[in-house]
C-alpha cells in the first residue's frame, strides 16, 4: 500500500478486523515516501501510520525500503511471527536514483516525456527499451480468457435448503424475521453435512434487527461481528464469496446499499458470489427517521449488471427467495422493509405464495385479475395494491394486480399481456 491511502477509513476498519479475528498471517507493506499526488502527505492530511497500526494491535517493522537486506529480513521476520499481523513500513524516496524526479510529488501520476525517459534511463544505467514497447503497442492485445460463469446461468450450490416455512393468513410477521428463520433453518440442515459449503454471515452491530442472530446460535464460528464498519464488511463478504464460501452480508439498506455502493461495484467487477441482505428499505422505516430511508436501492443496483434484485412481498415469498439465493450462484440483493406485513392471499383466501408456489427469478405474479387497468407493485406495497383493487372492484372497475418481485429482470410476455 501507499502512505497516502492510509488516510482512508476502510484501512482502519480492516486493521481492527484483522486483530479481532487473529489473522496473524497477514503482512502489510507500506511504501512510506511521504508524497502523494497533491504534495507532501503531512501537509495534505497529517497521520501517524506507525502509531495507528500499533494502537490497533499490529506489530510494526520500520526499514529502509531501498536496502534489499532489510527488506528480506523484515519479510522473513513477519512470516515467522504468528503472534499478530505485521506491518512493514518501508521508508523510501520517490524517484530514487533519478536526479530530477527524487522527492518531486508530480511524478506520482505523470508519465515522463521521451527526453526525460532517456535522461532517467541513463542515470539509472539501464538499457533503453522504449522503442521495443512502441512496436509491441502497435500489435493487437489478446487478454487471457477467464472462466467466468454467466450471471444468467441457473446452476446450483451443493447445499440443502430444506422445505419452506408456510405462514398462514393469521400470522403476523415481518419479512426480515421470515428471512432470519429461513437462514437459521438452512444452517441447521447443513451444520453436520460433510460436503456442505462453508458459510459466512457478516453483521455490522445489527444482528437482532436484521435477524441473523438465529444463524449465530447455530453456527457461531461462521458468524462474524464486524461492528459499525460497513465498508470493510462488504469487502470481506465479497472476497470470501470468491473463495467458494457462501457469504451473507446483512445490514440496513441505507448502510448495505447506499454507504457501501462502491464496495459492491468492486465486488461486481470481481465476479463475487455475494448474498446481500438489506432490511429497512424504502419508506417503511418511519421509526428510524428520514436518515435511514433507503429509497434508491433499485436505481443504484441497476448500474451493477452482475447483481440480481429481489424484493419479496410477504413472509412466504421471503422464505422462498432466501432459499433460492442460497442455492443459486451469483450476486443477489434481497431487500425488505421494517414492518410486519400481511400474508398475501389469493382470491380464495389461501396464501398466494404458499406451499405450491415455486419461486422463479424474474417471474411476475398475477395476484389479482382485471381488464380495465394494471397496478404493478412489489415488496411491502403489494398488500396496499390489493386493498386498492378491492376498493376499485366495489366501484365496478376491474384492475389487474401484478407482483414484480424482481424489478431488474422482467418477464416481457406478462407485461405485454397486461
Amino acid at each position: 500500500m501507499g502512505d497516502g491511502e492510509q488516510q482512508k477509513g476502510q484501512i482502519s476498519e480492516a486493521r481492527r478486523f484483522a486483530v479481532k479475528y487473529k489473522l496473524n498471517n497477514i503482512t502489510a507493506l507500506i511504501d512510506n515516501n511521504k508524497l502523494q499526488i497533491s504534495g507532501n502527505t503531512h501537509d495534505i492530511m497529517p497521520q501517524n501510520i506507525k502509531e495507528n497500526f500499533q494502537s490497533d494491535g499490529w506489530k510494526v517493522i520500520e526499514i529502509d525500503g531501498h536496502d534489499f537486506h532489510q527488506i528480506y529480513e523484515s519479510l522473513y521476520a513477519a512470516v515467522h511471527d504468528t503472534s499478530a499481523p505485521v506491518a512493514i513500513i518501508a521508508n523510501t524516496v520517490m524517484g530514487k536514483g533519478v536526479s530530477f524526479m527524487e522527492n518531486v510529488a508530480k511524478y506520482h501520476g505523470v508519465a515522463l516525456k521521451e527526453e526525460e525517459y532517456v535522461k532517467a534511463i541513463n542515470e539509472l544505467c539501464l538499457n533503453r527499451e522504449l522503442n521495443n514497447y512502441k512496436e509491441e503497442r502497435k500489435k493487437s492485445c489478446i487478454m487471457p480468457s477467464r472462466n467466468i460463469p454467466s450471471s444468467d446461468v441457473e446452476e446450483t450450490v451443493n447445499i440443502v435448503v430444506g422445505e419452506p416455512i408456510c405462514y398462514g393468513k393469521d400470522d403476523k410477521i415481518d419479512n426480515r424475521s421470515a428471512f432470519g428463520n429461513a437462514l437459521k433453518n438452512i444452517a441447521e440442515l447443513n451444520k453436520s453435512r460433510k460436503d456442505s459449503p462453508q458459510f459466512a454471515v457478516l453483521d455490522c452491530d445489527l444482528a437482532d434487527s436484521v435477524k441473523v442472530s438465529g444463524f449465530q446460535s447455530v453456527l457461531p464460528d461462521n458468524f462474524f461481528e464486524v461492528g459499525i464498519q460497513e465498508h470493510n464488511a462488504a469487502t470481506i463478504a465479497g472476497a470470501l464469496s470468491i473463495e467458494g464460501i457462501l457469504s451473507f452480508f446483512a445490514d440496513f439498506g441505507v448502510f448495505g446499499v447506499c454507504e457501501t455502493y462502491n464496495q459492491h461495484r468492486l465486488n461486481d467487477i470481481n465476479h463475487s458470489n455475494l448474498k446481500l441482505i438489506c432490511t429497512h428499505i424504502g419508506l417503511d422505516v418511519g421509526e428510524d427517521g428520514k436518515t435511514h430511508q433507503c429509497i434508491d436501492y433499485i436505481g443504484l443496483f441497476q448500474n451493477l449488471f452482475g447483481f440480481k434484485v429481489l424484493i419479496p412481498a410477504d413472509p412466504n415469498q421471503t422464505d422462498k427467495a432466501t432459499r433460492y439465493i442460497s442455492k443459486t450462484p451469483g450476486n443477489f440483493l434481497l431487500g425488505m422493509g421494517r414492518s410486519k406485513t400481511p400474508v398475501i392471499l389469493d382470491e380464495s383466501g389461501d396464501p398466494f405464495f404458499g406451499k405450491n408456489y415455486e419461486f422463479t427469478y424474474g417471474k411476475i405474479d398475477v395476484v389479482r385479475h382485471g381488464n380495465d387497468a394494471v397496478i404493478m407493485s412489489y415488496g411491502c406495497m403489494l398488500h396496499r395494491a390489493i386493498q386498492a383493487w378491492a376498493i376499485l372492484k366495489q366501484r365496478e372497475i376491474s384492475v389487474r394486480v401484478l407482483n414484480v418481485c424482481c424489478p431488474k429482470n422482467l418477464y416481457e410476455e406478462v407485461l405485454l399481456d397486461a
